[in-house]
């Protein structure tokens, strides 16, 4: 099991980054657009703009875009929404309904320290020209 984790440790990575990223996105599609359930929140207010970190930040992170820096942005809103919403109501996370937050603060925190590892667009954006084509750039 060990072996098969490592071997193919980038396409867990990838169906978490992504899974994440949706989960994260439909918060935010729920306090902008009232999806799912929930109740649009006025777009100039706190909650609008955790929506619109929530959605674009989601977005982002699914797709392998700017990864890292909607991973910190997210991770901040969700530790700001712990402290501000959950953690006076009662001790415990579980008490105090701030469990999800937290989970996505560590998923967030995960999702920073290995960036994006495959299927990304950040990738295709900072993908440097193999040594050939450099080479066949400067004979020209």
């Amino acid at each position: 099991m060990k072996k098969f984790a490592h071997k193919n440790h980038e396409y867990f990575h990838f169906v978490f980054r992504v899974l994440i990223g949706l989960l994260f996105a439909q918060h935010g599609a729920q306090k902008l657009f009232g999806l799912f359930g929930g109740k649009a929140a006025p777009l100039v207010s706190l909650m609008g703009l955790a929506g619109i970190i929530e959605l674009v930040g989601g977005l982002l992170i699914a797709v392998g875009l700017f990864t890292r820096f909607a991973a910190l942005v997210s991770a901040i809103t969700m530790l700001v929404a712990y402290f501000k919403v959950h953690a006076f109501n009662a001790l415990m996370p579980i008490a105090n309904k701030g469990e999800l937050a937290l989970v996505y603060l560590a998923a967030f925190i995960a999702i920073i320290g290995f960036g994006h590892i495959k299927w990304e667009l950040d990738g295709l954006l900072t993908r440097k020209p193999k040594a050939s084509q450099k080479k066949t750039k400067k004979r020209k």
